[in-house]
């Protein structure tokens, strides 16, 4: 049994993190960390936990503790993770790693040097539809990968979004956010970027609160895109957005994530995480059901046909984590995939100061 501690008790946690541990019989939640001590309170009658901290370190020193879920502010993951590392606990946790990429890359070699099994949650990759799109590409199914497009649209309220709209709490907004979820899974995808250009941008600055006070403005990206060029001579084109208007879809929000091959063009859509779109030279793109073998990752209790489709495919990856920890393998993704989509992100924002490309 893996005993786990989630460290950062929001929405997030409560949305994937806590399902996915609670649908595992390999895995127990023991312990929950949070500053909030309201938020504990409600956490601990909703998720059943009397082990309540509102420090981490007391997670980090727990013996009776064996992994960790972290998902709190950006700014703080590395020294929680550091920490927890340190305590010789297994972490996952939450993107962007840190608030650069030089951050990330030390928490993934510290991890490693301590031997513990570590995460990141980039939670697209357990897609259905995106697990068998990876095999489409992988197998030759597609032919030769020449093209990566990606969008990813949301609408949603122009008000304060809090500890996320300030550079030095989040690094960045949408690009952290979002497009950095789109970066690892073309990586994943499509093999190494060396190079990129991109530009962000701020549509709105967030002055009021969704309680209607006021606060000040933001000062990170709410619009963000790049081009790329990958190690196989494909290329990319990548657009994020969280003030697309139209594109609410019951807060999904649009993404497209699309492969054009030289015997084929695959589609991956979230809203749409059961089948792919498929299409042959000469012919449409057609809706194409997802295997069963890919509908979750091997092993895994999910139900596929049960729950919300765009959210339950989620809780695999607790599964994943606690896989790794019982097999003593790596976990995939693992840091080291968060600090190289980071450092393409990183990139993005040098590319948009000084307007030119960015050799990774």
């Amino acid at each position: 049994m893996i005993h786990y501690a989630i460290i950062g008790a929001g929405a997030v946690s409560d949305y994937h993190h806590v399902p996915g541990i609670n649908i595992d019989p390999r895995a127990e939640l023991v312990a929950v960390c949070d500053p909030n001590e309201q938020l504990l309170a409600k956490r601990k009658a909703e998720w059943g936990v009397n082990k309540l901290t509102a420090r981490y370190q007391d997670i980090a020193d727990d013996p009776d503790v064996d992994a960790v879920v972290i998902a709190t502010p950006n700014f703080t993951h590395k020294e929680i993770a550091l920490a927890c590392i340190a305590g010789g606990k297994h972490v996952m946790c939450e993107k962007p790693l840190a608030l650069n990429a030089a951050d990330a890359d030390e928490m993934s070699r510290a991890a490693e040097a301590a031997g513990v099994r570590h995460m990141t949650a980039f939670t697209y990759r357990f897609a259905p539809s995106m697990r068998y799109l990876r095999h489409l590409v992988h197998s030759g199914g597609l032919g030769t990968p020449r093209h990566f497009r990606s969008q990813r649209f949301l609408d949603l309220p122009e008000t304060s979004w809090g500890w996320r709209q300030y550079t030095d709490k989040a690094g960045a907004g949408d690009l952290f956010d979002m497009t950095i979820h789109r970066i690892d899974f073309a990586m994943d995808l499509m093999g190494p970027l060396t190079s990129v250009c991109g530009a962000v941008a701020q549509f709105t600055p967030r002055t009021v609160t969704p309680a209607g006070g006021s606060c000040p403005p933001s000062d990170v990206d709410d619009w963000s895109a790049l081009i790329g060029r990958f190690e196989s001579g494909a290329v990319g084109v990548w657009e994020g957005s969280v003030v697309m208007k139209g594109h609410h879809n019951d807060g999904f929000g649009w993404e497209w994530a699309e492969v054009n091959g030289s015997e084929g063009t695959a589609v991956y859509r979230l809203t749409e995480p059961n089948s792919i779109l498929l299409g042959k030279p000469g012919e449409s793109l057609e809706t194409v059901p997802v295997p069963e073998e890919y509908l979750v990752i091997p092993g895994s209790p999910r139900d596929p046909k049960a729950g919300v489709p765009s959210t339950v495919f989620r809780y695999d990856l607790v599964y994943e984590l606690t896989s790794a920890i019982l097999e003593d393998r790596p976990a995939t993704p693992g840091f080291d995939h968060g600090a190289s989509a980071q450092a393409v992100a990183d990139a993005v924002l040098e590319s948009n100061e000084t307007g030119r490309w960015i050799d990774l």
